[in-house]
């Protein structure tokens, strides 16, 4: 530790009158309202004290205080210009530095982040500038820095500026930064990686090198690739850069152009746990419907890709959700003369063409969400009002496709088992959609199923009961049969009826007409992506949308689940299953798994097998 005059030395002007003047004299004698110079010095030094300095002050503060008692007449311009090193003006809205600055002649240090600076005049920068700090301001290119650069900087602090283009990578050489050590370029939009990896090697002094929130970070093969082109490099962002590290990547600097520039991305969504079992609310379906069948699945936004999209990867195509016409749309479309049996026939043509697409069904939210449509409607407008409406939270945002996973019936716990690979080439929309986030959607989908509407000559149970009836009657005039021959006519009647209607259940797949589905959503939340632009290679989260579930359903599903145990008990003789929800109701939270990891090769020779053209 400095000894404080030695410590207060460093920073006073080097002119013997200067010194002179700062020499300690005598105290000389002062009225008694006044306090002396030690009692004014005490009030500065003293930490209860109202003129105590600030905490994290500097000593350049410290003495700067003492001398405005010791000798204020010492504190003019020429001494300030003078006597500062190191000058920080953070978030005061600089939008313009001028040739003012010049007048520091002693500058070394210059922090202006945080402000509103498009561009710099070089010529205006003091030429002994060794650290130049330009954080978070809004520039777009390093040219103007080039015109005339600080031959002795040796820190350019450039991050989370707006610099875009190849053409960055000519302003980073050995001839405007010749004694550079340490280069901070990260959270801009540059993406020639090759291009500024052949310029930076040039600096022969650089040894730190901040390069990630780039777009070209998001290559597979980003740090292997720096790491071996930049053999004096100690620091990569943020990282030390150790021997097996640089044993692994050897040779993967000179395989630059062989390299394909993109990235890649896979998406995981693993279980759904906490669903609510709808389906144990809806009464059971009569011969004439509703059928109603319920699914569940996972979408996720994702930045569109240029070619490819919906590759297969692991075994499991991801499905594209793709908006689709609405039900309202489709009914106002219809004119109002048209006749409403025209109009049936329409609707039906519709509703199967949405439900035989189960990949681009995106149509329709009820919020409240479990009433039956009607098959017929008495006219367009009143379908148009029954029609549920699409919810903004199952359209993917501009820019994005909505992924889906497969569509799978309820379970306690239902697995997903979902997995997607994306490849980009555009890398600057995939660092903005990383800044955005997805947002993660767990979706119920109903749909409900009706008998299909015949002409009369084909429904064979009205005419053979018409039939009956007419001999029956006939039989009454003719034959004026006995009772007991009615009794067995009326038997017969019904054996008839029953086998038809056990042959009509057998065929009911084929004779129904399903409705548009209906989609409610059941949970959705954002997913955070930064942490892949900070150098992170996986985001893992179990999204948690709370509890949907009740005590109601929850004890209707158990009594079904424990009817139909019991029912296999009996035929299997064992035990039957014991109730639930006798104690203390715990439901479960709603919760989806979701993992997107950002591939990163390993070694050289992974990056060359995986990413060679």
């Amino acid at each position: 530790m400095e000894h404080p005059e030695e410590n207060k030395s460093r920073f006073l002007p080097r002119t013997g009158r200067t010194w002179r003047e700062l020499i300690p004299r005598d105290e000389e004698a002062v009225s008694p309202g006044e306090e002396t110079v030690e009692a004014l010095l005490g009030l500065v030094r003293s930490p209860h004290s109202p003129w105590a300095l600030l905490e994290g002050s500097s000593a350049e503060d410290r003495f700067l205080r003492e001398l405005a008692i010791q000798n204020p007449l010492m504190l003019k311009d020429t001494f300030f210009y003078s006597y500062f090193r190191s000058l920080r003006v953070v978030d005061k809205q600089v939008s313009l530095v001028d040739k003012d600055l010049l007048k520091f002649l002693n500058l070394e240090e210059l922090v202006l982040s945080a402000n509103q600076i498009q561009e710099i005049d070089a010529v205006n920068l003091p030429p002994t500038l060794k650290v130049l700090e330009l954080y978070g301001n809004e520039i777009r290119s390093m040219e103007c820095l080039c015109t005339a650069p600080p031959p002795r900087l040796q820190h350019l602090g450039l991050g989370h500026n707006k610099l875009l283009g190849p053409l960055e990578s000519l302003y980073v050489t050995f001839n405007h930064w010749p004694n550079l050590v340490s280069l901070d370029l990260s959270f801009n939009d540059l993406t020639d990686l090759q291009g500024m990896i052949a310029s930076l090697s040039t600096l022969r002094r650089l040894r730190l090198l901040v390069l990630q929130g780039n777009p070209l970070a998001l290559l597979p093969y980003y740090r292997g690739f720096t790491i071996d082109s930049l053999s004096q490099l100690c620091v990569l962002d943020d990282i030390t850069v150790s021997p097996s590290e640089k044993h692994q990547f050897r040779g993967l600097g000179r395989s630059g152009d062989l390299l394909a520039r993109q990235a890649q991305l896979v998406v995981t969504i693993g279980n759904v746990k906490g669903v609510q079992d709808t389906s144990v609310l809806d009464p059971e379906p009569g011969p004439q419907g509703p059928f109603i069948t319920y699914s569940y699945y996972v979408t996720y936004d994702f930045v569109e890709e240029e070619e490819g999209e919906g590759s297969e990867y692991g075994g499991v195509l991801a499905e594209i959700v793709m908006p689709s016409p609405s039900a309202e749309q489709l009914a106002e479309d219809i004119p109002e003369d048209v006749p409403e049996e025209v109009f049936e026939e329409h609707e039906d043509s519709a509703e199967s063409g949405l439900s035989s697409q189960s990949g681009e069904r995106e149509d329709s939210l009820v919020s409240g969400g479990s009433a039956p449509l009607p098959g017929v409607a008495d006219s367009a407008e009143e379908l148009a009002k029954l029609r549920p409406r699409r919810d903004p939270r199952l359209c993917p945002s501009p820019g994005t496709v909505l992924f889906s996973t497969v569509r799978k019936p309820w379970t306690d716990v239902i697995p997903c088992s979902y997995e997607m690979q994306h490849t980009l080439k555009d890398l600057v929309p995939l660092k903005a959609f990383l800044l955005a986030g997805t947002t993660v959607t767990i979706v119920e989908e109903k749909i409900l199923s009706w008998p299909a509407v015949l002409p009369p000559v084909d429904v064979p149970l009205p005419a053979k009961k018409g039939k009956g009836e007419k001999d029956k009657k006939g039989k009454k005039e003719k034959d004026k049969k006995g009772k007991d021959g009615m009794d067995t006519a009326g038997k017969r009647e019904k054996e008839v009826a029953k086998e038809q209607k056990g042959s009509k259940k057998k065929e009911l797949p084929k004779e129904l007409r399903q409705d548009p589905p209906i989609l409610r959503v059941l949970g959705s939340g954002l997913v955070v992506l930064e942490p892949l632009l900070a150098g992170e290679p996986l985001v893992s989260e179990v999204c948690n949308f709370g509890v949907i579930r009740t005590l109601e359903t929850d004890r209707l599903t158990s009594l079904r689940d424990s009817k139909n145990k019991n029912k296999r008990a009996k035929k299997e003789k064992t035990k039957p299953a014991a109730a639930v929800y006798d104690g203390d109701y715990q439901p479960q939270p709603l919760t989806v798994e979701v993992q997107i990891q950002l591939n990163q090769c390993r070694t050289a020779e992974e990056a060359l097998r995986e990413f060679a053209l």
